[in-house]
């Protein structure tokens, strides 16, 4: 357990990061906002630097470590998203990187991956132990760059609401309520925690699959609990076992609560991003877009900002998502 990382630690952040990252803009279409009676802008993460959010966070992590801890190079471990910004971070740095992957991640994250630079190490993400398969290259010194349960790394993603609550100020709108997708809950941590200083009273929600509901049944427990082995879900970004100690410890505090999505609802939501806001969102990316349906959420005459967190989906799932139109 390390220190959550507090808004100056974001600030920090922000500045490592300055001229390196694109600030994504809020967007937003008439048609959902006539649809869900509401403002809803969109922080569309899918235009970052390796097509999503993680870039933000692998990037700080490295820029925290000493020049001989990077000289020892860093291994990671990620279902792709989180592999690309650190694959990506290393070789800007000039370092060596090992990425344990899913065999069964998609195609396009493994091929981004490897172009880096980065040696793909692939595991079974239902059978084996993650940090199983990291240990021995840990054993040779090299720096684990942990995928969300981290202060630098959830630092890093809170740039996000530095950003968002900027931008919706220079809109001349108060956010009500920012909706964010939630694996292990570092880029919901990271944001609440800018958010809720800049806006006390905004409320910030975590969506998640269902199945996949963790930080949702963690919070209404008041401790960490893990998912039930056996279910599956097209948000592969986004499946985690359990929430991370230093998330869960900062979502407990900020967090509205958490909503959990069908794939069903998440496929449509992937359409309406390409229909509507003319981007490709990878099902984990959307599950936010896809709770604006669920009721849960008060929408009425509302300002919300949706983070439409990554981009990165395989050629043949989006074109089955978008064939069942």
């Amino acid at each position: 357990m390390t220190t959550p990382p507090g808004i100056a630690d974001i600030h920090r952040a922000a500045a490592r990061l300055s001229g390196l990252i694109v600030e994504t803009p809020l967007i937003e279409s008439p048609e959902l906002n006539k649809r869900f009676g509401a403002r809803i802008l969109f922080k569309p993460e899918t235009l970052q630097r390796t097509g999503s959010f993680k870039f933000r966070g692998a990037y700080n992590k490295l820029s925290s470590l000493s020049e001989e801890e990077r000289g020892h190079g860093v291994v990671a471990f990620s279902s792709g998203n989180h592999a690309q910004g650190v694959a990506a971070s290393a070789a800007m740095f000039g370092v060596k990187a090992v990425i344990a992957m899913p065999a069964d991640a998609p195609a396009m994250k493994i091929g981004n991956v490897r172009k880096m630079g980065a040696e793909v190490v692939p595991f079974d993400r239902f059978r084996d132990d993650r940090m199983t398969v990291v240990r021995p290259y840990m054993e040779q010194g090299m720096v684990l760059v942990p995928p969300f349960d981290d202060a630098a790394i959830i630092a890093g993603q809170g740039t996000i609401g530095l950003e968002l609550m900027r931008q919706a100020k220079a809109l001349g709108v108060s956010v009500d309520a920012v909706v964010v997708p939630c694996g292990g809950g570092g880029l919901t941590s990271g944001i609440s925690v800018a958010v809720k200083d800049a806006s006390p009273g905004t409320a910030v929600w975590a969506v998640e699959p269902e199945h996949f509901d963790d930080t949702r049944r963690s919070l209404a427990k008041g401790a960490r609990v893990s998912n039930e082995p056996g279910h599956n879900s097209i948000c592969d970004a986004i499946l985690t076992a359990e929430p991370g100690v230093i998330t869960f410890e900062i979502n407990r505090r900020n967090l509205a609560g958490g909503i959990a999505v069908s794939d069903k609802a998440t496929e449509q939501a992937v359409r309406d991003a390409m229909a509507y806001l003319k981007l490709v969102v990878e099902p984990g990316g959307c599950v936010g877009l896809a709770a604006l349906s669920s009721g849960e959420i008060e929408l009425s005459g509302k300002c919300v900002v949706v983070v439409l967190s990554g981009g990165n989906v395989d050629y043949n799932t989006y074109a089955r998502i978008m064939a069942a139109a």
